[in-house]
């Protein structure tokens, strides 16, 4: 970007029902660009095969999320499913401060807790995106392609995302979904437009000198 000028991270909220794809959307970007990273949400639920404590997730039990929240270390969280969940301020803020962008899938409820945050450098970075599946239909294929569910849990996962995509005019772009490469593509176009907005630029090293003087 050159010597004279910075750029402030951005913190893009992606929320989406079940089945949406926006942590393989998340988790693709932050892996394919050297300025983004994934920020590791922290939950109550127990961890299903194959995933990593501090990977997948921060896995804790409900006493210890619970302390975590009096003492102030979460930046948002929410019940879902009968588990907590939740972002560290820690996973996020250190990274917005040297202008790397921070990418979160988050629920509903806590995307209108990020956006209810009085903290001046959550407001300045946020953005937020929805990815809506374009029909019942859909969201049904997506739901039973996962094949990590019960028929109850299937039942109450589909009423659940049927409630959380009403929710798509509360945020600042909504992502119709059509397939991976497509979703990607819009999806990268978004931040690479959010990133070229005016106001996230600040002189780094003083005023730039012209030539000969």
């Amino acid at each position: 970007m050159g010597d004279h000028f910075q750029r402030g991270g951005i913190l893009c909220v992606v929320s989406g029902p079940s089945g949406s794809g926006k942590t393989t959307l998340c988790r693709r970007f932050s892996g394919s660009d050297g300025n983004a990273c994934y920020a590791v949400s922290a939950t109550t639920r127990a961890p299903r095969e194959g995933e990593v404590d501090g990977t997948d997730y921060h896995f804790f039990d409900r006493a210890g999320f619970e302390a975590g929240v009096a003492r102030g270390d979460f930046l948002e969280h929410a019940e879902v499913h009968g588990n907590l969940y939740g972002t560290l301020k820690g996973e996020v803020l250190g990274h917005l401060a040297a202008g790397r962008d921070v990418l979160m899938d988050i629920d509903v409820q806590g995307a209108a807790l990020v956006r209810a945050s009085t903290d001046p450098a959550i407001r300045e970075a946020l953005v937020d995106v929805f990815i809506l599946l374009p029909g019942d239909e859909e969201l049904v294929r997506r739901l039973q392609g996962r094949g990590t569910e019960t028929p109850e849990q299937l039942a109450l996962r589909l009423r659940n995302a049927r409630e959380e995509s009403r929710h798509w005019p509360e945020y600042r772009y909504t992502l119709v979904s059509a397939d991976k490469e497509t979703d990607f593509a819009a999806f990268r176009s978004i931040l690479a437009g959010e990133r070229c907005r005016s106001s996230r630029l600040r002189i780094a090293f003083g005023e730039p000198k012209l030539p000969g003087v």
